[in-house]
């Protein structure tokens, strides 16, 4: 027990570590603020332009949104970062990891909302357009916000893997929580802090595990 304990729970080698722990997951941070905002509103506009039934917005829509949904995103992010420089495009890390999410959540958060636009009965919109809206006025003001409720638990769960996949950031070397842990373990040749960023993510997604369990409570008490 004593050498379990010193392999993988070494307060010294923990304490060691800590600051640049910190600054990877005040990179995580980061980049988190920067993916899931872009994602949602990548995800708004993708929702948004599914209600157009037109050909020519519906099937490259359809196709753009089941490619990046199917792609891999951590082939997504070699092929930025590693790839467009062939082309002469190049991209710095968290631009390219930007870059990245912001392709591969949009189109999942699109598909959420689409979802909810479509929960929502053909009356409300009837309804909204007889009190003089105009038809992007009663989706952008009546739709949206009451299709958006009846998916929030689906959007949050979503979120929390935008979260956890911000891990496979490391492998374009930035410098985030799973990347500086790694970095710390080289030097010090224990997996101690592999351990310690195991627990500053769960104490990073806990929160948000708790909420979206409440979410879902509260959409089965409704039905």
């Amino acid at each position: 027990m004593q050498e379990f304990l010193a392999t993988f729970f070494n307060i010294e080698v923990m304490r060691a570590a800590a600051p640049i722990l910190l600054q990877g997951l005040r990179m995580t941070v980061l980049l988190v603020l920067v993916a899931v905002p872009l994602g949602f509103a990548g995800g708004v506009v993708i929702a948004l332009l599914s209600v157009i039934r037109h050909p020519l917005v519906r099937w490259p829509l359809v196709a753009w949104v089941d490619f990046f949904r199917a792609f891999p995103p951590l082939v997504l992010l070699v092929f930025i970062y590693a790839g467009l420089p062939f082309a002469g495009i190049e991209i710095g890390a968290f631009t390219s990891v930007a870059i990245g999410f912001f392709l591969n959540t949009s189109s999942y958060y699109g598909e959420i909302l689409r979802a909810g636009i479509e929960s929502i009965p053909r009356g409300q919109m009837e309804a909204a357009r007889s009190t003089g809206l105009s038809a992007v006025q009663a989706m952008i003001w009546v739709i949206l916000p009451q299709g958006f409720r009846n998916v929030l638990p689906d959007l949050v769960s979503n979120t929390l893997e935008v979260v956890k996949l911000t891990s496979i950031a490391s492998v374009v070397a930035l410098p985030e929580l799973l990347f500086q842990a790694r970095q710390a373990q080289s030097v010090t040749y224990n997996p101690s802090p592999i351990v310690a960023a195991a627990l500053l993510y769960f104490l990073l997604l806990w929160p948000v595990v708790r909420l979206l369990s409440r979410l879902e409570h509260k959409a089965i008490a409704r039905h």
